[in-house]
């Protein structure tokens, strides 16, 4: 300080308050504080500014003080002219360095003072404030606002990371960042976006792989802790060979590791801090980041990997219909040339004189009918109904139609074999329309209940029907036959004989509903998910036997529900199953006699009923609420 005591102002008294008070009173300010004569010569500093520049004041005595960057001078001597004119000045935002280097953001209140009496400027005192950590925080909040803001914005993973990266890049003054990813199963690490001040470098480093246990990514993976690399020529982690392939020299960096709950993903990379070195609150920072791309990142391995998974199950899918189709198509043509040529046999085995042929050709015929069901069963479900061999055999038949007339004529003497053939090319290979009707779904219940029961007569069920509704549903007859004869044969099979059928037609606030209920062995827990989505059996094959049609346990073919829930899916209805076990069926090897008479648990016969049993509810809209979809799939089949 100067000797004489300094004012503030011209003329402007000092209130008694002499050097030595002024001293003690700069000293105590937690502020830097400096004074400068008019020659910009530096004459006293406080300890508060040693403490945060680094300089001694013997250091620097009677010198400018080194601390202005470059970048800032002119800005600093415009200043020094606004203070000439305005004697006091506040509050300029602005930088200054330390004696490290480092680069601090400073706010500069300015003063020229003056001697006692002199109206001649003597001085200047300068108090600096450093915010370099608030306004370092403010901007670190703002970025990660901006980043929070940006992770449901952007769709695609790589322009949300480069994003970030760019983010993280600007706030810690780094001239490159990049994310860092771990492949696992080859245990490599790849560089999946980078972001350098040096664009070709940047675009190369998207090509490097390295192991995932080479350099300072693969020490932090080690640890799962962040890592500052002041100098990486002293490094003993620092991987050069990344540096000689993207042809870049990496000075110094940060890494910190990319986290997940129960595991390490990444790093995530910033080198060549612009000014200074990088520090804890650089570290800090980046380790928050790392935290927030930790899930998406995360995520988007999940997403790839059900996509992929996604994207081979429809291939299986769509080859594993091709083979069921071909199958399918294939079936016909042998079933019913095998069909045929037991029927012939049929005819001329009585001839033959042979004994006891009739219930081998009984059986044959019943099981090439069951191989023939299936295969209709399959088109439904599959609704790819192919008609090129309808044409070709039609084709065949109208150009041969005479020649085979007269072969017919000598050898069967019949006139009308060709009409006969056409007929059973028809029946096998000709195209079935599904045309929509209004249709009363309680008639059309009783009736078709009716027609079935000759089928399983030879049974002692009881069946009771019930309808309390006369709503009309909108659907092909053929589908809603098959539904009813499905749901039927199913709840015959099931149910041993002595037991009860139920079969209820009631109406609903959307529309009429028709349930099935049975009284029989019922289906296991873990199998009730899984009875309406594939080719699945309501119990195990083990049990099947090869009965006929509506025996107990007749071996179904597990594909009538599944053709329900198609034909659901199409003409928007639902269908509900509910189901309980037999409780004397604890176990699946269990297997009941099919008698409540035969059953050695039950007291009384009776009591079967409520032991177990399935319902299957089946919910139509009515055709007057008949939504313009199904009306529309309705007029397709028509048009088909």
């Amino acid at each position: 300080m100067p000797s004489n005591t300094p004012k503030f102002g011209p003329g402007e008294k000092t209130s008694g308050i002499g050097p030595a008070s002024y001293r003690v009173l700069l000293d105590f300010l937690p502020d830097p504080v400096f004074v400068l004569d008019m020659q910009y010569r530096l004459t006293y500093v406080n300890p508060a500014f040693v403490k945060t520049f680094g300089w001694q004041f013997e250091e620097i005595a009677g010198r400018q003080i080194p601390f202005i960057p470059e970048n800032l001078k002119a800005e600093t001597r415009a200043g020094s002219r606004r203070l000439l004119r305005e004697k006091v000045i506040h509050g300029i935002h602005t930088q200054r360095l330390t004696k490290e280097g480092r680069l601090l953001d400073v706010v500069l209140d300015c003063a020229l003072f003056y001697e006692e009496a002199d109206q001649t400027p003597s001085g200047q005192v300068v108090i600096l404030r450093d915010v370099t950590r608030e306004r370092r925080t403010a901007r670190s909040n703002q970025a990660l606002f901006r980043i929070a803001m940006a992770l449901p914005r952007y769709r695609r993973l790589d322009e949300l990371l480069e994003f970030i990266i760019k983010e993280v890049q600007d706030l810690i003054g780094a001239r490159g960042a990049s994310v860092i990813l771990l492949d696992e199963r080859r245990r490599e690490f790849f560089i999946r976006v980078a972001s350098f001040d040096d664009r070709a470098a940047g675009k190369k480093m998207r090509e490097i792989r390295f192991p995932a246990d080479q350099g300072v990514a693969g020490q932090v993976l080690k640890t799962g802790k962040p890592l500052i690399v002041p100098d990486t020529s002293q490094s003993p982690y620092f991987f050069r060979q990344v540096d000689r392939q993207v042809g870049y020299r990496t000075l110094n960096m940060l890494d910190v590791p990319i986290q997940t709950q129960s595991r390490t993903i990444g790093v995530l990379c910033a080198v060549n801090k612009k000014q200074g070195a990088f520090d804890d609150a650089d570290m800090q920072l980046l380790a928050t980041v790392g935290s927030m791309v930790a899930l998406p990142l995360e995520n988007a391995r999940i997403n790839d990997a059900l996509k992929r998974s996604y994207e081979e199950l429809k291939s299986v899918n769509r080859a594993k219909g091709r083979v069921i189709h071909h199958l399918s198509h294939e079936l016909k043509t042998p079933v019913a040339v095998l069909a045929a040529s037991l029927n012939l046999l049929a005819r001329k085995l009585p001839a033959s004189g042979i004994r006891g042929w009739q219930r081998t050709i009984e059986r044959s015929q019943r099981n090439l009918k069951r191989l023939l069901d299936m295969q209709y069963e399959i088109e439904d479900i599959l609704h790819q109904r192919r008609f090129e061999t309808y044409r070709m055999l039609s084709v065949l038949l109208d150009s041969c139609s005479d020649v085979i007339e007269a072969l017919a004529a000598e050898q069967l003497q019949s006139e009308d074999a060709t009409a006969a053939i056409r007929r059973r090319i028809d029946e096998l290979f000709g195209p079935t329309e599904a045309v929509c009707h209004d249709i009363r779904l309680a008639r059309f219940t009783r009736r078709r209940i009716d027609g079935l029961r000759p089928y399983f007569a030879h049974r002692r069920l009881s069946l009771k029907v019930e309808t309390t509704s006369d709503a009309v549903v909108r659907i092909p007859e053929d589908v809603l036959a098959k539904v009813i004869d499905g749901l039927v044969r199913n709840a015959v099979e099931n149910t041993p004989d002595g037991a009860r059928i139920e079969v209820r037609v009631q109406d609903r606030r959307n529309g009429p509903l028709l349930e099935v209920r049975d009284c029989g062995v019922g289906i296991q827990k873990e199998d009730r998910r899984l009875i309406f989505e594939n080719y699945f059996p309501s119990q195990d094959l083990s049990q099947y036997a090869t009965r006929k049609p509506y025996d107990f346990n007749a071996g179904g073919k597990g594909f009538d529900l599944l053709r329900m829930k198609i034909f659901s899916e199409r003409y928007h209805f639902t269908i509900d199953l509910r189901s309980r076990r037999c409780k004397f069926l604890r176990v699946a090897d269990d297997r009941c006699p099919g008698d409540t008479a035969a059953c050695r648990h039950l007291k009384e016969p009776g009591d079967c009923l409520e032991t177990g049993g399935t319902s299957v509810q089946v919910q139509f809209r009515s055709a007057a609420s008949t939504d313009s979809r199904l009306r529309e799939v309705c007029t397709l089949e028509e048009s088909l």
